[in-house]
């Protein structure tokens, strides 16, 4: 008897493996560090 629970066990998990297809790569991480974007503007507005 344990002999046919140990044999269950091993054959649902060995058919448990890819049940839900084959792996897929992960996301890649974006680089780490700092970015800055956007503009700046310096000067004088208005007028007379």
């Amino acid at each position: 008897m344990i002999r046919l629970f140990a044999a269950l066990t091993a054959l649902s998990l060995l058919t448990a493996c890819g049940v839900d297809g084959d792996p897929t790569h992960p996301e890649p991480r974006p680089e780490p560090g700092i970015t800055i974007s956007g503009t700046v503007e310096v000067g004088v507005a208005g007028g007379s």
